[in-house]
C-alpha cells in the first residue's frame, strides 16, 4: 500500500511540472486539464492548496456523508488512501469484504454487519442471532470471546458444535472433588446443579431429583455429611440410617428401653434433634390436655413403659383420690371415674354436674358446700332426702308470716319458695280456684285468712265474707234497704269498692243516651229496684214531658204514651216520627212541613180520604190554568203529573195514552194539539194537525199529486222537512236523478206517470237492443224489462 501511495505522489508531481511547459510551447492551443480522480465533480481547492499540489489541506472540504457510503465509527478516522488505493475514488467497493478478509470462509455469508459493527471488529454478541435461537449466550457465556468456545475460529469452524454443557466443561466435571463427580457417577447434565453465571456455587434440587426434601438443618449440611463415602445412589431416606446414634443415646425417655420405633419423624423434626414433640392424640387414644401437656413422660410412663399404660385417671391419681377430704371421696363411696368432677387443668376446683343426679342445683344451692346437704358423707340420693323439708324443716317450722305449722301447710316448699332465698316466697293463688287480682294482690294473707284459716270453701270465698261491712255501709244506693244481693262482683271489682258499675242491660232495660248519666235514685225512687213492665215504660218517668208537649199537643192529638215511637234517650226534644209506618211516606217538600199544616185541628187520624193529594192541594188543582185542570176535567189524582218536590214543573207520561210523544212532539205545548182545553177525543192521525203542512208542500205538490194523508209514510216526528220515501226496488238515485222526483215523474199531478226516454234516447237504446225480441222504445216497456233500473 505504501508503494502505491509513492507512485501516486510521483505521478502528481510529474503532472504539476509538465503542464506549464506545454502551455509555453503552444500558445495557440487550448488548455486541457485532466483530473487523476476521474469524474470527480468538486473544486480542487477543496483538498489542495495554491502553493503546491501536495501536501493536502489540513481541513479537507469533502462531506463523505453525501456519498453512498457515509463514514461511521472507525471508518471516520481512516485515511482516504487506506480505502481509495486508486486515485479514481469511484473505483472502490462498498461491501465489507471489499476491504476486510473473510476468515469465516463464507460460512456466515457476506453480511459482516450481522456480527460486526463500525465501532470495531470485535464481535457484538447481542447481534449474533444464531446464538439466540440455538444457544443463547447468558451469564458468564456473554463475556467470552468466540475463540474460547470456537477453537477453530481462525480456520472458520463455527458450525456443528454441541450445545451440551459437558462439550466444553468436561475438565471442570472431571476435576470436581467436592463432591467427586466421577466417583459419584454423577450424570453429565450439568444444568441440574450449575448455572450460567459460575461453575462454583452449584445448587441441587434435592426434592425434585431424589424425592427427599432438605429442610431445617438438613438444608445447611454439606453433601458429605450424609453422603460420606461418596455414595450418592441408593441411600436410605429413613431417619435411623443417619440418626441411629442419636436414637440410641437418648435417655429422656430412653428410646431403646422403651422399644420406640425408629421412625424419628413421629416426634423429631429437621430443625433440631432436641425439643422433640409427640402428638399424643394422633398416635395414642389418650390426648394430652391441661396440665398433662407439661408433665414429663416418665411421670406417667414409669420405668420406661410406654406400651399398655392404663388411661384411667385413678391409675395415676389414686393418691389424690384417697387424700381428698372435701368431700371425703373414700367415705363418700365416690367412683374412681375422676373425670366426672375433675379436669386435666388442676385436681383442685373440681366441679360436679348435679343435674345428672336428677336434682339440679339452682339459686343459692349452687354456692352451698357439699357437706351442708350431704351430712356424714351421705351421697346416696333418695326421694326422702331430696325433698326440700329434709334440709329446710327448721325454716318451715320457724316461719310465722304465715305460721306454716298452725296453718297445716304441706312441706312441699317449692309451691311458694324458690332456691334463691327462703324469704320473699310467692304463692300462685289461682291454683286454689280463687285468683288474686286488683287490690287483693297487695293484701296480707292474714287479712283474709283470719286465725290462720287457709281452708278455702264456697262460703269464705264469697265477697261478702270479707266485705259485709262495706256492703252494709253503702248508701248510694242503700244496698240493705234495696234488697241487693250480696254477690258483690255484679257491680264491684277487685281494684276498689268505690266506683262500682252495674250492667243495666242484664235487667232487660239497657241504659243509653241521657239515661247513662242519671243517678240511680232519679229513676229508682224510694229505693225501688224491682223492675216491672209498668215502671219500665217511658211514661212512668216522662209523663210530665208528654203532657206539656204542644208541638204537636200530645194529649189533644191522642198520641200513645209509647214515647220511643218518636223520642230517643239522648233528649226529649228533637223527636222524629217515621211517617212511613202510617202508610203515607213523607218525601220531597212534605218532609219540611210542620205537622199541623196537614194535620189541621190536631187531626192525626189517617184515612184514605185525607191521605189523597186533593185533600190538601185542591186550591192548587183549581187554580192551575196551563192547562186548566177544572175545564179539562182532569182527574184529582195529582200523582199522575205532579210529584212531592214542587207543584210546578208537572210532567205527564203521554206514553200511557194511545199516542206516545216522540221527536218534536215532546216539546210542543199541550194546547197546540189540545185546543180549547179539549183533552178527550183528540184525534191521533197526523193530518188532523198537519193539514196546513200537507197542503203547503210543493216539492212535490202533495195535493196535486193526490198523495194520501198518511203523513208517516214519508215524514217523521222530528221535522216535517227531510221526508223520505221508500221507493220500493227502483233506486231513487238512478242515473242523474239524485233523489229529485221530477227527473222521472214529469207530471207533478200524477206520480204514476214516469218517463225513461227523457234520459235514455233512442240513439242510445236502439243499438243496444238490436236483436232483442219484443223490444219497443217507450217508458212502459223499459220498466217492464228493467224494474230495478239495472241492465238485463
Amino acid at each position: 500500500m505504501h508503494v502505491r501511495l509513492c507512485q501516486a505522489t510521483l505521478l502528481c508531481l510529474l503532472l504539476l511540472f509538465t503542464l506549464p511547459a506545454a502551455k509555453g510551447q503552444g500558445q495557440t492551443q487550448a488548455t486541457v486539464s485532466r483530473s487523476p480522480h476521474g469524474d470527480l465533480k468538486m473544486p480542487c481547492e477543496n483538498c489542495h492548496t495554491f502553493t503546491s499540489w501536495k501536501p493536502l489541506r489540513n481541513i479537507i472540504e469533502f462531506d463523505h456523508n453525501k456519498t453512498r457510503f457515509p463514514l461511521r465509527g472507525l471508518h471516520a478516522g481512516v485515511s482516504c488512501t487506506q480505502c481509495h488505493v486508486s486515485l479514481v475514488f469511484t473505483n472502490v467497493g462498498s461491501k465489507c469484504s471489499d476491504c476486510h478478509a473473510d476468515i469465516h470462509r463464507g460460512q456466515f455469508g457476506a453480511d459482516c454487519a450481522r456480527c460486526h459493527t463500525v465501532r470495531g471488529w470485535q464481535i457484538i454478541l447481542q447481534n449474533v442471532r444464531g446464538h439466540e435461537n440455538r444457544f443463547p449466550l447468558v451469564g458468564a457465556h456473554a463475556a467470552l470471546i468466540c475463540d474460547d468456545c470456537h477453537k477453530n475460529a481462525a480456520a472458520g469452524q463455527f458450525q456443528g458444535l454441541s450445545i451440551e454443557c459437558i462439550a466444553c466443561h468436561t475438565p471442570q466435571f472431571q476435576q470436581a472433588s467436592f463432591p467427586n463427580h466421577q466417583a459419584a457417577a454423577f450424570p453429565v447434565t450439568c444444568q441440574q446443579c450449575h448455572n450460567m453465571d459460575s461453575w462454583q456455587w452449584a445448587t441441587f434440587d434435592h426434592l425434585k431429583f431424589t424425592g427427599f426434601a432438605l429442610t431445617g438443618v438438613h438444608a445447611t449440611l454439606e453433601c458429605s455429611a450424609c453422603h460420606g463415602s461418596g455414595n450418592f445412589h441408593g441411600l436410605s431416606t429413613s431417619c435411623g440410617s443417619c440418626h441411629l446414634k442419636d436414637f440410641n443415646s437418648t435417655t429422656n425417655p430412653n428410646h431403646v428401653q422403651a422399644g420406640f420405633p425408629q421412625d424419628c419423624a413421629v416426634c423429631h423434626n429437621t430443625s433440631s434433634w432436641t425439643a422433640a414433640t409427640f402428638d399424643h392424640s394422633r398416635f395414642t387414644s389418650f390426648p394430652l390436655t391441661g396440665a398433662h401437656v407439661s408433665v414429663p413422660c416418665v411421670q406417667c410412663h414409669v420405668g420406661g413403659n410406654f406400651v399398655g399404660t392404663p388411661t384411667a385417671c385413678a391409675s395415676c391419681h389414686l393418691k389424690d383420690f384417697q387424700g381428698t377430704t372435701n368431700p371425703n371421696h373414700v367415705q363418700g363411696g365416690f367412683p374412681t371415674a375422676c373425670q366426672q368432677c375433675h379436669n386435666t387443668t388442676s385436681w383442685a376446683n373440681a366441679t360436679f354436674d348435679h343435674s345428672t343426679t336428677g336434682f339440679p342445683l339452682t339459686g343459692a344451692h349452687t354456692t352451698v358446700q357439699c357437706a351442708q346437704c350431704h351430712v356424714n358423707n351421705n351421697y346416696n340420693l333418695t326421694s326422702a332426702n331430696a325433698a326440700c323439708s329434709s334440709c329446710h324443716m327448721q325454716d318451715f317450722q320457724g316461719t310465722t308470716n304465715p305460721n306454716h305449722v298452725q296453718s297445716g301447710f304441706p312441706t312441699a316448699c317449692q309451691q311458694c319458695h324458690n332456691t334463691t332465698t327462703w324469704a320473699n316466697a310467692t304463692f300462685d293463688h289461682s291454683t286454689t280456684g280463687f285468683a288474686l287480682t286488683g287490690a287483693h294482690t297487695t293484701v296480707q294473707c292474714q287479712q283474709c285468712h283470719v286465725n290462720n284459716n287457709y281452708n278455702l270453701t264456697s262460703a269464705n270465698a264469697a265477697c261478702s265474707s270479707c266485705h259485709m261491712q262495706d256492703f252494709q255501709g253503702t248508701t248510694n244506693p242503700n244496698h240493705v234497704q234495696s234488697g241487693f244481693p250480696t254477690a258483690c262482683q255484679q257491680c264491684h271489682n277487685t281494684t276498689s269498692w268505690a266506683n262500682a258499675t252495674f250492667d243495666h242491660s242484664t235487667t232487660g232495660f239497657p241504659l243509653t243516651g241521657a239515661h247513662t248519666t242519671l243517678q240511680c235514685a232519679q229513676c229508682h225512687i224510694n229505693n225501688n229496684y224491682n223492675l216491672t213492665s209498668a215502671n219500665a215504660a217511658c211514661s212512668s218517668c216522662h209523663m210530665p214531658d208528654y203532657q206539656r208537649t204542644t208541638d204537636p199537643n200530645h194529649p189533644a192529638a191522642g198520641f200513645p204514651t209509647d214515647c220511643s215511637i218518636c223520642h230517643g234517650t239522648a233528649s226529649w226534644s228533637g223527636a222524629t216520627f217515621n211517617h212511613a209506618t202510617t202508610g203515607f211516606a213523607l218525601t220531597g217538600a212534605h218532609t219540611t212541613l210542620a205537622c199541623q199544616q196537614c194535620h189541621v185541628n190536631n187531626n192525626y187520624s189517617l184515612t184514605s180520604a185525607n191521605a189523597a193529594c186533593f185533600s190538601c192541594h185542591q186550591t192548587d188543582f183549581n187554580n192551575t190554568n196551563n192547562p186548566s185542570h177544572v175545564a179539562a176535567g182532569f182527574p184529582t189524582d195529582c200523582t199522575v203529573c205532579h210529584n212531592t218536590t214542587s207543584w210546578a214543573g208537572a210532567t205527564f207520561n203521554h206514553n200511557n195514552t194511545p199516542f206516545p210523544l216522540t221527536g218534536a212532539h215532546v216539546t210542543v205545548p199541550c194546547n197546540s194539539c189540545h185546543i180549547n182545553n179539549v183533552f178527550a177525543g183528540t184525534p191521533t192521525d197526523c193530518y188532523s194537525c198537519h193539514r196546513v203542512d200537507y197542503q203547503g208542500a210543493t216539492n212535490p205538490n202533495h195535493v196535486a199529486a193526490g198523495f194520501p194523508t198518511t203523513c208517516q209514510t214519508c215524514h217523521t216526528t222530528t221535522s216535517w222537512a227531510g221526508a223520505t220515501f221508500n221507493h220500493t226496488w227502483f233506486p231513487m238515485n238512478h242515473g242523474n236523478a239524485a233523489g229529485i222526483c221530477s227527473t222521472c215523474h214529469t207530471n207533478p199531478s200524477d206520480f204514476s206517470v214516469f218517463q225513461c226516454t227523457n234520459c235514455h234516447t233512442r240513439q242510445q237504446t236502439d243499438p243496444r237492443h238490436a236483436g232483442v225480441r219484443g223490444y219497443v222504445y217507450n217508458s212502459t216497456n223499459c220498466y217492464q224489462c228493467h224494474p230495478n233500473g239495472q241492465g238485463g
